[in-house]
């Protein structure tokens, strides 16, 4: 009777921890803070850095500064708010998970405009003087 008792106790353990260990498995969600990234803004190579707080600043890479404003993730995208223009927020996809230093993905603005963004090592950027 106990070898049974024990027997069901393990098989419902281990039927309630599979979906657990799945779950636990899942990628991590996009993380936009603390994260640099280079990319062709109108014809200009760019880098972009956001950092812990979700404050962005782009420079072209000749060190010209191009924008600055916040960053946030809502739901599934990653929307920046310029504080040099009143274009307002502008929102685009992501690719759902992590991305490793060194890989690129497509991304598409809320207006349509599509970029192919490379993630880079995390490099502090400061705001010209």
């Amino acid at each position: 009777m106990r070898l049974t008792i024990c027997l069901t106790a393990a098989l419902a353990l281990s039927a309630t921890s599979t979906p657990l260990v799945a779950k636990a498995a899942k990628a991590a969600p996009f993380q936009l803070n603390e994260t640099s990234w280079t990319y062709v803004d109108h014809g200009k190579k760019v880098q972009e850095t956001i950092d812990k707080d979700g404050n962005y600043i782009e420079n072209a890479v000749s060190g010209k500064h191009v924008d600055h404003g916040t960053a946030a993730m809502k739901d599934d995208k990653a929307c920046f708010t310029s504080a040099m223009t009143k274009e307002g927020e502008l929102c685009w996809t992501t690719p759902g998970s992590e991305l490793k230093i060194g890989h690129s993905f497509v991304t598409k603005s809320d207006k349509g405009r599509k970029l192919k963004v490379t993630r880079i090592k995390y490099t502090v950027l400061k705001m010209p003087a």
